[in-house]
């Protein structure tokens, strides 16, 4: 009903997060290919007097990492199997990676998300053994501040991090895992930003320079008025 009464009243677009994606997507009347891949969406719109889905969380991801890593020919680990592991798997597969492998503290989810993606391979935690290009954390492990327990073989010196979540205060724990053990990282604020730019063009046609959004959200001017806030 409220989704109704916003573009009732004239409202473009929506943007939407957790733990709302599913709802989003089983509400859409139409679905892009992406968004029907990732059995979640995070973009709605009206056209044409449907409600219209899509899912950016991917596409985010990769123009993000384009920033650190060269994703072509790449061994990329996906740690976890939830929701925003299925989120990034078609674009992570689509952009010319080499093999893409799907660690989960239990085989259940992961076997799940091989069915859905068979070209992918998949293991516990435990099982991990060789070393990958790309790691990228979809678990919820950052957001209550705890570190992962990870084989230190899966690394080697040009080993890229990647933290799907974000903390505006300090590096999230997977970040802070990475650089204890020498390798680079980041965490997934630039996806958000990124993200949001492909949902802003959707709704408006408009290409935003996600630089200076990126830019000014990690100045430390912004910092400190995050900081100041009540």
């Amino acid at each position: 009903m409220q989704v109704s009464n916003f573009f009732a009243k004239g409202g473009k677009g929506l943007n939407i997060t957790l733990p709302f994606k599913e709802r989003a997507f089983a509400m859409a009347e139409t679905k892009t290919s992406r968004c029907l891949k990732a059995k979640a969406a995070n973009t709605l719109w009206m056209q044409e007097e449907l409600l219209c889905a899509d899912n950016t969380d991917g596409i985010g991801l990769i123009k993000d990492l384009s920033r650190y890593i060269q994703l072509d020919d790449k061994k990329v680990l996906v740690l976890g199997a939830g929701g925003a592991a299925r989120g990034i798997m078609g674009p992570l597969l689509d952009s010319g990676i080499a093999e893409l492998t799907l660690a989960n503290r239990t085989l259940e989810k992961a076997k799940i998300l091989h069915e859905e993606f068979p070209t992918i391979f998949y293991c516990s935690f435990q099982e991990l053994k060789e070393r990958f290009d790309l790691i990228i954390n979809a678990t919820s492990a950052s957001l209550s501040k705890e570190t992962l327990s990870l084989p230190l073989d899966i690394l080697h010196p040009t080993t890229y991090c990647y933290d799907l979540a974000y903390n505006m205060q300090e590096p999230t724990s997977f970040v802070k895992w990475a650089h204890a053990h020498h390798c680079r990282g980041t965490d997934g604020l630039g996806m958000l930003v990124e993200q949001a730019a492909e949902a802003f063009f959707i709704w408006h046609g408009v290409r935003v320079e996600t630089e200076v959004v990126l830019a000014k959200l990690r100045s430390s001017d912004y910092q400190a008025l995050l900081r100041s806030a009540p």
